[in-house]
């Protein structure tokens, strides 16, 4: 055995969630089983216990299959500084940066690192599920591609086409990525899944043998929409699934929706708890009037910070400070409550004023930190994990909060994943919530977050074994690619 790749035709077809739930599948049969993203391009990112950072996805499907995460499961992660510049982290750890200009012809040393460090991950596991990146018929950057067919024709993997039915056109986006492929791609081409199905499955059922007729490949099966599955998106505040479940709520969270914004995932936890209903907005009116406001993340502090001030959002802040209204800043949200931020290496702005809504000084340093660290508060264990150039220091009187700051009803933590720890979470909204004037409690018997996602990953496994043909995928896996396979 050696594994697939799962592909899409385009991004934000459900491939993550498909791969997850075909690990946590084959997981399941007794295999053992690593996912694989040879490159992502997300600043969702997570730490691993040995300090290596990797795409969130790819450590939500380590988790679906049961192994712990590690580097050599995103060996190449692109951070998104900018529209013109991405940071690269290789292996885990800072790898300088990528410019748009050399998107396409700059990344052959990448490309064998991915490739190096794919051969030593299936040299230790029998199965290897990758996941692809955007869409495999981006033939702009098929020469240098080593994420989607480079990959593939690099191993001789074959290789799954989900297409996204709820955004329309699936049938014609498959025919298309299958056409715009060159012959020696479309040999590894071995299928196609459809995703995000609403309906009657027999009202598709003409499409779907036509499209096989066409293309000479068979459609493995059409996954349903899971109302309730949304955990761990590996793009920033790409929040439409649990947006579609919450509603009514008594307590309102509002997310600034920065631009840049990274580690949103912090928020899904906020997201899933009963009588919370969290909105993303870079409305002033919304952040004045919402019970509770988060700043999470950002990959560039003072860029996004600019882009506050330029929406009104600053005197939103100002005024629910000066009125006892809660306010959470998380990383680069936290950086930007300070008096002041010294930043000479993320954005090489200087010095700028900061939000002055907590006591602080801010300064960036060449070294990124990242961590797994762990403390408390008010008596509930928190763990977490940290990703950040940028240190904060109280120069005036306030109090501590996990690794940051308090003061009054502003809050500030560079900590991530903190909202993951239920007692915790539980206990800092139901302040939060009393400095709001609103009356909330947790829900008695409300199923823990790990659990949830737990829950979430056994769904898409479920999902995989009733609405996939897996004896033909099981034989892909075992077999490879079949020949003689026709070309368009």
């Amino acid at each position: 055995m050696t594994g697939l790749l799962i592909a899409g035709t385009t991004s934000d077809a459900g491939k993550s969630l498909v791969t997850a739930g075909i690990c946590r599948w084959l997981a399941r049969q007794g295999l053992r089983v690593a996912p694989f993203k040879a490159q992502n391009m997300s600043n969702n990112s997570m730490v691993c216990a040995d300090g290596a950072e990797i795409g969130r996805a790819q450590w939500l499907q380590a988790r679906a299959a049961g192994v712990e995460p590690e580097a050599a499961m995103n060996p190449v992660l692109l951070k998104p500084g900018s529209d013109h510049r991405s940071h690269v982290i290789a292996l885990g750890k800072p790898f300088g940066t990528l410019e748009a200009g050399e998107y396409a012809t700059g990344r052959a040393g990448l490309a064998e690192i991915a490739f190096d460090t794919f051969s030593e991950l299936r040299s230790r596991f029998e199965v290897i599920v990758c996941e692809g990146a955007g869409s495999p018929a981006e033939i702009n950057l098929r020469a240098g591609d080593y994420v989607n067919m480079g990959l593939a024709r690099r191993f001789g993997l074959p290789v799954l086409v989900v297409g996204d039915i709820d955004r329309g056109g699936v049938l014609a986006a498959m025919y298309g990525t299958q056409a715009l492929l060159s012959a020696e791609d479309q040999e590894l081409l071995a299928g196609w899944i459809v995703n995000k199905f609403r309906g009657d499955v027999d009202l598709l059922r003409p499409g779907l043998d036509r499209i096989s007729e066409l293309t000479g490949r068979p459609v493995l099966g059409v996954l349903p929409w899971l109302d309730g599955v949304w955990i761990d998106s590996e793009d920033a505040l790409a929040a439409a699934g649990w947006r579609r479940e919450q509603g009514g709520g008594t307590l309102t969270v509002a997310v600034v929706r920065f631009p840049r914004a990274s580690n949103a995932t912090d928020v899904d936890a906020l997201a899933a708890e009963p009588g919370v209903t969290v909105q993303l907005t870079a409305d002033p009116d919304v952040v004045r009037t919402s019970d509770i406001v988060v700043l999470p993340g950002t990959r560039s502090t003072v860029d996004d910070l600019r882009w506050l001030r330029s929406r009104g959002l600053e005197e939103a802040l100002s005024e629910r400070a000066a009125a006892g209204r809660p306010v959470l800043g998380i990383c680069g949200g936290y950086q930007m409550l300070a008096r002041e931020i010294h930043d000479d290496v993320e954005s090489d702005a200087g010095t700028v004023p900061g939000l002055g809504l907590l006591p602080t000084t801010v300064s960036f340093s060449a070294e990124k930190v990242l961590g797994r660290p762990v403390g408390s508060w008010r008596g509930h264990d928190v763990e977490a994990y940290e990703i950040h150039h940028g240190t904060a220091f109280a120069d005036a009187e306030a109090e501590p909060f996990l690794d940051g700051w308090r003061r009054g009803s502003i809050w500030g933590t560079t900590w991530h994943g903190t909202l993951d720890n239920d007692a915790f979470r539980r206990a800092w909204l139901t302040e939060a919530a009393a400095q709001a004037g609103v009356t909330w409690s947790p829900s008695p018997g409300a199923p823990g977050f790990a659990a949830l996602r737990e829950s979430m990953l056994d769904r898409l496994a479920d999902a995989i074994e009733e609405h996939l043909d897996t004896a033909v995928l099981m034989r892909l896996i075992r077999d490879g690619v079949p020949a003689g396979q026709r070309i368009l």
